[in-house]
């Protein structure tokens, strides 16, 4: 992937003048454990650099191992061993975001941004995925996701709650029509099930609280104003009406089929037809159906 060299013995390198060139937050149990496991037994494996040289002396770049350096900063160290390889600072992002895809615990937001950093850094869908084993579909969508700052959609399509496709068409949709694209997703079988489910979760959950993860606390406890209750009043009011519409159109339609069938089951044409076709024996619970609505015209 990337023509980096590696040196043939670990140097001991001024953490001072190591750059983190795609740094990104650590879980702070996660860090105070490999804080602890060095403390203990040392570092198993050293941090990998890229040297650069500039007239205050040499500098570094970092390729893969933030966690550890910055253990090794949080237990004090000066210095901290280092493979140094020739490799430019494309290839040094490159890396970083192969070993994000790699990683079996890792931020799903920090490893979508690191697709983001690679477009703006000029490199197309095709050049990302090639390099990182992703298909164009997907670094084209989680782009697209990014742009529009839906990072409740991005962790959702990491987590596979979601497809990357219907996440981008619901980012896509009106308020209106997202209930559409998941009845279309349902349709195609790319979402049944739990993930159906989850998926309805999370367009309300997305709906109520932005589409950003952050916990939006101060706002969840701020007090309404006059305008926003009425707001939401009124969405509720048309939901419910809308539910009424859908749910008077059912029974209408209903109807106009009963009456058609026990219009066509006096018919001694339709009949015949029906028996000619060995089809004389009307299904119990059609036959039981129009019998009440015999009852209730009677």
């Amino acid at each position: 992937m990337m023509g980096a060299r590696p040196a043939q013995r670990v140097e001991w390198i001024p953490i001072e003048r190591i750059n983190v060139l795609n740094p990104r937050l650590r879980n702070k149990r996660v860090f105070k454990e490999i804080v602890d496991n060095i403390s203990k037994i040392g570092l198993k494996r050293p941090i990998t650099v890229t040297r650069r040289m500039e007239a205050g002396g040499p500098y570094y770049d970092l390729v893969c191992g933030q966690g550890r350096l910055e253990a090794y900063q949080a237990l004090g160290q000066q210095d901290v061993p280092a493979l140094v390889v020739t490799a430019d600072a494309e290839d040094c992002m490159i890396a970083s975001l192969v070993e994000n895809c790699a990683r079996r615990q890792h931020k799903a937001i920090d490893l979508l941004r690191d697709i983001g950093a690679m477009r703006e850094r000029g490199y197309s869908s095709a050049d990302i995925a090639r390099k990182t084993g992703l298909s164009t579909e997907y670094v084209n969508g989680v782009a697209h996701l990014l742009e529009k700052g839906e990072q409740r959609l991005l962790s959702s399509v990491e987590a596979r709650t979601i497809p990357i496709s219907v996440a981008v068409e619901i980012a896509e949709a009106g308020d209106h029509d997202v209930q559409r694209v998941l009845q279309d997703a349902y349709d195609k079988g790319l979402l049944r099930g739990k993930r159906l489910l989850a998926a309805k979760k999370l367009v309300e959950t997305r709906r109520r609280r932005g589409k950003g993860l952050t916990a939006q606390k101060s706002s969840a406890t701020k007090r309404l104003s006059t305008a926003a209750l009425m707001k939401a009043y009124q969405e509720e009011a048309e939901r419910k009406r809308d539910m009424i519409r859908r749910a008077n159109a059912a029974r209408d339609r209903l109807v106009l089929i009963i009456e058609a069938f026990r219009r066509l089951s006096h018919d001694e044409t339709f009949i015949g037809i029906l028996e000619d076709e060995g089809l004389a024996i009307m299904p119990e619970r059609i036959a039981t159906r129009l019998a009440e609505a015999r009852e209730t015209r009677i």
